[in-house]
């Protein structure tokens, strides 16, 4: 673990949180041991990382007002976000799954990702501290906030609209696809359809995440 402990700056005093981090549910059920999965890790972790961030940006961007604040720490805390900070450190290939998750592709899927990284994070916490939970989260989100070229603090759905909004024959419709997980960790998918056309599909751990994914998806389709 030690080549693990340099890419994530942060070496366990009790290597029990990282082992919880790092142990998909699925893992859990197939061994048929006391093993706890992740998942009340992740649950900690959601919080620990709002709280991080939140702080963050309150201090270092007095310009914007609440509800941009929201948008950003939205942007910032997204499953995509946590996907992306997770491959960075090789997250995926960490994590312990049952043979027949990591045979489909468990390591790969961003939902996985984003559990296992705020897992990750709780782990930190317990083990380390607050201080030592910041130091490791604001290593990604720093660099985002002050890259010129991350647009994602932009309000999907609102430019989508607008830009459909200029033929008004076109209708938008947002269609739940599908609703997964339990009460503390749902992940949902939708749809946004153009006149009964799917133009772009997304998920998220709410509704108005995931259809701010879609919304992306389908920006990014039409070359914006």
């Amino acid at each position: 673990m030690k080549d693990f402990y340099q890419i994530i700056g942060y070496e366990f005093k009790d290597t029990s949180y990282l082992t919880e981090a790092l142990t998909h549910s699925s893992y859990a059920n197939e061994m048929h041991k006391k093993l706890r999965c992740n998942e009340r890790l992740e649950f900690l972790g959601d919080a620990v990382l709002s709280i991080i961030v939140s702080n963050y940006i309150f201090l270092n961007c007095p310009q914007l007002p609440e509800g941009e604040l929201s948008k950003l720490r939205a942007s910032l805390v997204c499953e995509k976000s946590l996907a992306v900070y997770a491959k960075k450190i090789g997250l995926g290939e960490r994590i312990m799954f049952s043979k027949g998750e990591k045979r489909m592709g468990g390591g790969e899927r961003p939902s996985i990702l984003a559990d296992a990284f705020e897992a990750l994070i709780a782990a930190i916490f317990l083990d380390g501290g607050i201080e030592e939970a910041r130091k490791f989260v604001l290593g990604f989100v720093v660099p985002d906030i002050q890259n010129p070229k991350n647009h994602r603090a932009k309000d999907y759905k609102t430019t989508l609209q607008e830009i459909i909004q200029k033929n008004p024959e076109e209708h938008l419709e947002y269609v739940l696809v599908s609703e997964t997980g339990p009460d503390h960790n749902k992940h949902f998918v939708f749809e946004v359809h153009l006149n009964s056309n799917v133009i772009g599909k997304g998920g998220g751990k709410s509704k108005k995440e995931a259809e701010q994914q879609a919304a992306r998806e389908a920006l990014e389709l039409m070359g914006y």
